[in-house]
């Protein structure tokens, strides 16, 4: 039954106890069932791994198939065991609901927001509330609706990207990112001093002290913006507000230890000791990934700031002996998208070979790069100020068919019309506020701004939304297939043994950033690892947009630290 099985779900049954279902699929969107088995708590991992292994000696590929990657894989990676390819159900769902509309029956187990258990309980009690959801008579049927209706080969893909996702998130948080905290240590008295018994750094407090002085008021308060904002009214700084942009336009003493006091406190705050004491466990960060959190298919992360580290801090990511850091990230990712998605081969031509930027003053749009640069941000955000919007007429000439497609985007926004990534990912519909804004229109002058307002607020949006989706889709593609050739190198005779038993003796996934990896691998593979990941970046482009011409060229930079 199992050597025919191309996916098995994973559930539990109304003992609790996990049960696996065979399927084979009869057809392009049909299942059939081949039979269950009931396993015990302390098996699971273990009997997994056998079907992973049996199916890889065979030549043969194993979908497994459960509610959520990060509900079942954690404690699988824990017992050593990786597997090839899942179906996420829930991260599936989102998709297809949104792709779909009414396809799927609205059903409040799979739709309601979902929790995921305590690690420690998998396998052993499934909590009550979660319960229902891995049922594995509902984990089937579900899996069965979704088969049904993802009968695009857009979708198909965009799902199994979505699901491969998963298990790189799941991945990376076991694996963890090697952090030196020493290293960290050393930034962080650097930059803010030493820490004093008062609590903060000592040169967060002298910052402070001068500020103060200069405001002339020992007791302005730096941390409360209301606070602030009349501290520096009436010191004669008539800021509107407290960021660092306006502050800067102003010139009295107080602003430039003001905003080296800001920085500090960014830094203190966001990634200090107290974030260290958190974070970082027995040398490594492991962030909580949420893989499509953002409405675009762009990751979020849950605590940590996994998305949000500071080039400062850089220097503190540091590979264990005898391995190294390959970190690699792409340039100008989601112009290069856009040139893809529109079959626009000028600015595919301006790109190839060289920085995208410099290829568009090339092409005559602009001057300088930085120039170029703006024009092309707005292009894909919509910008309609300064040099963007004076650019905005070239480029147009020069890349009809790109900026087109971001024209035509914006406009079906504003109409209150939905838009779609290349693989199928559907913007949400507009809300019912925005609808009423556009039916009372018509009411008076001040209603009719309001909704033009919020039609070119949507238009913008829907811009953004195609390109940085897709460039979302090219990233999962990007992971899915290293992961897989990451998984294939042989075993290293030198182990990181704090990446768990599932990465200890090969190179592997570390970190992701929208356009960034990080892989950690044996010194003696590094090179064959930093490979893997151009020749991965080449597949992902060619799996979205076949042949065009269009390249995606990386910057890769392999040493002990991802500073270095």
């Amino acid at each position: 039954m199992w050597s025919e099985a191309d996916a098995i779900c994973l559930g539990v049954d109304r003992g609790d106890r996990v049960v696996a279902a065979a399927f084979r699929r009869a057809d392009p969107t049909g299942l059939v069932e081949l039979g269950r088995r009931p396993l015990a708590s302390g098996e699971v991992a273990a009997w997994v791994g056998r079907r992973e292994s049996e199916a890889h000696a065979a030549g043969r590929h194993i979908r497994w198939v459960w509610s959520s990657t990060a509900t079942w894989y954690p404690r699988l990676l824990d017992a050593g065991v990786r597997v090839e390819r899942c179906t996420d159900l829930r991260l599936c769902r989102a998709i297809l609901s949104s792709a779909l509309d009414d396809a799927l029956p609205p059903l409040p187990v799979w739709d309601a927001p979902h929790e995921e258990p305590a690690p420690a309980a998998l396998f052993d009690v499934v909590p009550d509330g979660a319960a229902r959801a891995e049922e594995i008579d509902e984990t089937a049927a579900e899996y069965a609706r979704q088969e049904r209706v993802a009968v695009s080969s857009g979708l198909r893909l965009l799902l199994a990207a979505e699901s491969a996702g998963s298990l790189a998130a799941a991945e990376m948080t076991s694996a963890g990112l090697p952090w030196n905290r020493g290293g960290h240590e050393q930034i962080l008295v650097s930059e803010l001093g030493e820490r004093t018994a008062a609590g903060r750094p000592r040169l967060i407090e002298e910052r402070a002290r001068e500020v103060r002085a200069a405001l002339d008021d020992e007791t302005a308060s730096l941390d409360s913006q209301p606070k602030l904002l009349r501290a520096l009214h009436r010191a004669g700084v008539a800021a509107e507000s407290t960021s660092k942009w306006e502050l800067a336009e102003h010139d009295h003493p107080a602003i430039a230890p003001l905003l080296d006091y800001k920085r500090m406190m960014r830094l203190y705050t966001a990634n200090g000791w107290g974030w260290l004491d958190e974070w970082v466990v027995d040398g490594r960060f492991r962030p909580t990934y949420v893989v499509g959190g953002v409405v675009t298919g762009r990751w979020a992360s849950s605590g940590g700031g996994a998305l949000q580290i500071p080039r400062l801090l850089r220097p503190a990511v540091r590979a264990d002996p005898g391995w190294a850091i390959v970190d690699a990230d792409v340039a100008q990712l989601e112009p290069r998208v856009l040139a893809a998605m529109a079959h626009d081969r000028a600015m595919a031509a301006a790109a190839a070979g060289r920085d995208l930027y410099d290829g568009v003053v090339s092409a005559g749009v602009a001057a300088t790069r930085s120039e170029a640069k703006y024009a092309v941000l707005g292009a894909l955000y919509g910008s309609t100020t300064g040099d963007a919007a004076r650019l905005m007429p070239r480029l147009r000439r020069a890349f009809p068919r790109a900026v087109g497609l971001t024209d035509d985007a914006a406009l079906a926004g504003e109409r209150g019309e939905r838009v779609s990534t290349m693989l199928g990912r559907t913007s949400p519909a507009p809300g019912p506020r925005w609808e009423a804004m556009q039916q009372r229109a018509n009411a008076s002058a001040a209603d009719e701004r309001s909704a033009r307002s919020a039609a070119r607020e949507r238009g913008r949006f829907t811009r953004n939304f195609v390109v940085q989706g897709t460039a979302a889709e090219w990233a999962l593609a990007w992971m899915a297939d290293l992961r897989t050739r990451l998984a294939a190198f042989p075993p290293s005779e030198v182990p990181a043994p704090r990446s768990g038993p599932a990465f200890a003796r090969r190179p592997h996934l570390a970190f992701f950033l929208h356009d960034e990896v990080i892989v950690h691998a044996p010194a003696d593979q590094a090179e064959a690892a930093a490979e893997a990941v151009r020749e991965s970046a080449a597949r992902a482009g060619r799996l979205l947009f076949g042949e065009f011409p269009i390249d995606f060229p990386l910057d890769i930079r392999i040493g002990p630290s991802a500073a270095e």
